[in-house]
């Protein structure tokens, strides 16, 4: 749902995406045809090595639906997932995040948290260009790569909101895990300031 989302901004406002799942083409037939001549589907792999930012928006739990490391290596690598349990649990990681873990799993990528503290639904309808940055819809993002993160925030921007950064990986990370302050809050960008540390 994320990513769909995601796709089809990016799509708006002029950029191509390649969308890529284990279902096949035939199973994103609808959100393709939306795409138009801008969205094309590939396999995990050729759509990792195509992309200059690569988002990851699927279940944690399943570690086999991530592109090899080699795709992403030196590569901005979203990661938009929270770690579910098939029943709508919260996977106990201990002393580690989420994203943590997927640094772990993918080691190389420029790993950057962000897009997974908010609605679909509002992902896709409350992004305002029209707003100062302060008054936007907050999209929280954390990691250890100063750079990569510019990078997310500006993307961020370019959708809509407004970039609010919660610190490091596994810190920031945190920050953002289902349960926190911050989880799918509808809070502007200096709603959100007052919320943090």
């Amino acid at each position: 749902m994320i990513g769909g989302s995601i796709a089809k901004l990016l799509v708006d406002a002029g950029h191509p995406v390649t969308i890529s799942n284990r279902g096949g083409p035939e199973s994103l037939r609808e959100l393709l045809a939306e795409l138009g001549e801008h969205g094309r589907w590939a396999t995990t792999e050729e759509a990792a090595r195509w992309a200059e930012i690569v988002l990851l928006a699927v279940p944690w739990r399943t570690p086999e639906a991530l592109p090899p490391a080699s795709a992403v290596s030196g590569k901005v690598v979203i990661d938009a997932m929270n770690p579910y349990t098939p029943d709508g649990g919260i996977l106990d990681l201990g002393d580690t995040t989420s994203s943590e873990e997927t640094a772990r799993r993918l080691p190389g990528a420029r790993i950057v948290k962000a897009f997974n503290t908010i609605y679909f639904k509002h992902l896709a309808t409350q992004g305002r260009h029209d707003l100062p940055e302060a008054e936007r819809r907050a999209i929280f993002l954390a990691g250890d790569d100063a750079e990569a993160k510019e990078e997310v925030a500006n993307l961020i921007r370019a959708l809509g909101f407004a970039p609010v950064d919660t610190g490091n990986l596994r810190d920031g990370g945190r920050r953002q895990q289902p349960g926190s302050d911050i989880y799918n809050r509808e809070i502007t960008a200096r709603e959100a300031a007052s919320l943090l540390p």
